[in-house]
């Protein structure tokens, strides 16, 4: 599957949020391969998405949002969005363009949800309105011909209870890697599989090159061993038993490995890796990403956020980044999306140099800080 579109309103710190994934033609020589789907040349997406900001401007909400809403779909779990709600005595709203396929036919699918207030503030069928329409991706089409078509049909909801519009979508094909913390996230996931565990290795010694590798302990359940120089770090149901042995940024290995294994074996086709590099060397940071970039696959997706002003300077299309920043207006504050691609036109603009003198208004406040000296 395939982000096209997106908008969010009273979501966390969304208001009339709206951030889209197409790009209107194509990159000569571009750095990035198959931005398009597969077979559908004039049908282009944004492949890799790099997502900036400063602190608290919404990058990791972005991604609970996206997969809260991917979660609604394959398991009906309407709760997944409403405990998002920012102000309960207001209407909610999310809409969502995306591409699946169905018997091999490519689909534009869109996915309209609004979420009414109640007395309790309970949400139920009553205050629950969804529609999901879908239409056919043809040879010639792009995505705004197509977003065109879903535009006159959907004028509206119908009186179709929600659970069962949701039984038009199939599960959907995700992986997310948030940071260790979010979701009060307390072990790391080890994956019995071959490949995973080779590019686990090579991850691990990347990071720290005093690791020789790791093993599974098979006399122990679910158990391995990091090893490095004569001693053993044991990780067991995915928890580091001796973690003052590894530095944060080589525990973050243990996720990024799981994200590059899944890109390179294909495993799904859209990808969500939020800031697993906080406690890694810019080159190191650069490196992988670069990495993930070259194993993506026709009709995948990556997005990728990171505060490593580095990732500038790599040849990526200028539609591949995006800026966040939140607005704030007296008691309420506000998220909204800059893509460098709207103000950067020619291909000798330099991204890094927009970044570095403000163009985007990104940058932080420190004038709290400057103060600080004279409190």
């Amino acid at each position: 599957m395939i982000v096209m579109d997106l908008k969010l309103d009273n979501l966390c710190a969304f208001r009339n949020f709206h951030v889209n994934f197409s790009y209107p033609k194509k990159i000569v020589n571009s750095y990035i391969e198959h931005e398009h789907l597969d077979g559908l040349p004039n049908f282009r997406y944004k492949k890799v998405n790099i997502i900036m900001g400063s602190n608290a401007t919404g990058k990791t909400s972005l991604g609970r949002l996206i997969l809260s809403i991917f979660i609604l779909i394959g398991k009906r779990n309407v709760e997944i969005i409403t405990s998002y709600i920012a102000d309960k005595d207001k209407k909610a709203s999310f809409s969502m363009d995306f591409v699946n396929m169905d018997h091999d036919i490519y689909k534009l699918y869109r996915i309209n949800a609004e979420f009414d207030p109640s007395e309790n503030h309970d949400y139920s069928s009553e205050n629950i309105k969804i529609r999901i329409e879908s239409t056919d991706i043809k040879q010639r089409e792009n995505y705004e011909t197509c977003a065109k078509r879903l535009d006159s049909i959907m004028t509206g909801f119908t009186d179709t209870n929600y659970i069962m519009e949701l039984e038009k979508l199939k599960n959907l094909s995700w992986l997310f890697s948030f940071p260790f913390d979010a979701f009060f996230k307390t072990r790391y996931r080890i994956e019995e599989n071959e490949e995973y565990l080779r590019v686990l290795n090579h991850t691990l010694k990347v990071l720290d090159p005093a690791i020789k590798g790791i093993i599974k302990l098979n006399e122990l359940e679910d158990t391995y061993a990091i090893q490095m120089g004569k001693e053993e770090i044991l990780i067991k149901d995915g928890k580091i038993l001796n973690p003052s042995m590894l530095s944060s940024g080589t525990k973050s290995g243990l996720d990024i490995a799981g994200i590059v294994a899944s890109i390179k074996s294909d495993k799904h086709s859209f990808y969500y890796c939020d800031e697993k590099f906080s406690y890694v060397h810019s080159d190191i940071e650069k490196g992988f990403l670069s990495l993930m970039i070259s194993l993506l696959k026709p009709n995948s997706q990556l997005f990728f956020t990171t505060h490593n002003l580095d990732i500038l300077d790599l040849p990526l299309p200028k539609h591949s980044f995006n800026f966040l920043k939140k607005e704030i207006f007296e008691d309420d504050q506000v998220i909204k999306v800059i893509n460098a691609a709207d103000y950067l036109k020619k291909s000798t603009d330099s991204l890094r140099n927009a970044v570095d003198n403000d163009l985007f208004s990104v940058s932080p406040n420190l004038d709290l800080l400057y103060e600080i000296e004279d409190l």
